[in-house]
């Protein structure tokens, strides 16, 4: 078994691989916190590869996130997930492949809450992989949006109360999940439409999604704002920042934000 430092490097570098936006507020994380963040990014992380992956058959998505979902409930061993992974080695990346390596990462007292979240979003995937991603209308959004990303705000909310944060508003940590979404859910329309995936709801006009997007991070913003501790505030802040920047960029006709946008968004945004 890897030793934690070992592990926190391997961690860092597949999380430079698959995230730009948290990448740096998590380096800022006090120890303990960041292991724990970090450990809770990547298994969610692990799981969304699957339910995105451009060459695995709907079938296999289903089995293998309703497998996972299951596992994650139980004192399941690296054994069986290697096992559940075996068949599908050559086309799932590095970071689904390590799950369990992630949760190992993990503070003691986090473990349960990361599988358990990681297990629902899981579950939630596979609905969504069954109906084949077909969203009708906004309460389908919502569902689909909870599932992927309003999960993750619930999680680091519970984190954030566990290492000292005293006023953290639950409800609204699934608008900071579900804006970060709506924003990847405008900019990646183009590439979800080629593999046949539409996440607007019929009808919706673009300036409607922008709308509610502006909306789900207006709601962020309250939840950041009450913040006591810098880094957990910066870790927010950063990525709702860039999320309102990107989409001032696509108003603006660019498809994404430069270096040097990035750079001078983040600096203004942190605490």
């Amino acid at each position: 078994m890897k030793g934690n430092a070992t592990l926190l490097k391997d961690a860092t570098k597949v999380l430079a691989q698959t995230s730009r936006t948290f990448i740096i507020p998590i380096s800022h994380l006090g120890a303990g916190l960041q292991e724990a963040v970090t450990a809770g990014y990547l298994s969610m992380r692990a799981i969304d590869e699957i339910e995105d992956h451009e060459k695995l058959a709907k079938e296999d998505k289903v089995s293998l996130l309703q497998s996972v979902s299951s596992l994650l409930k139980t004192n399941y061993t690296d054994d069986q997930f290697a096992a559940l992974f075996e068949p599908y080695k050559k086309e799932l990346p590095e970071v689904s492949l390590r799950l369990t390596d992630w949760i190992k990462l993990a503070p003691t007292q986090t473990k349960e809450m990361i599988c358990r979240y990681t297990s629902i979003m899981a579950e939630g995937m596979a609905i969504w992989a069954l109906k084949n991603w077909n969203i009708q209308n906004k309460e389908d959004l919502d569902d689909y949006t909870y599932y992927v990303a309003g999960l993750v705000g619930i999680m680091l909310s519970d984190l954030w109360t566990l290492y000292g944060e005293s006023d953290v508003n639950k409800e609204q940590s699934v608008a900071f999940g579900r804006g970060l979404q709506l924003v990847n859910i405008i900019s990646n329309r183009s590439e979800d439409s080629e593999r046949g995936v539409n996440f607007h709801p019929p009808g919706w006009s673009f300036d409607e999604m922008l709308d509610y997007a502006r909306q789900n991070l207006k709601i962020a913003d309250s939840y950041t704002s009450r913040i006591k501790l810098d880094p957990i505030y910066n870790f927010c802040k950063i990525p709702l920042a860039l999320a309102n920047g990107t989409l001032d960029a696509i108003v603006a006709g660019k498809s994404k934000l430069n270096r040097i946008s990035v750079l001078k968004i983040v600096s203004g945004a942190i605490r």
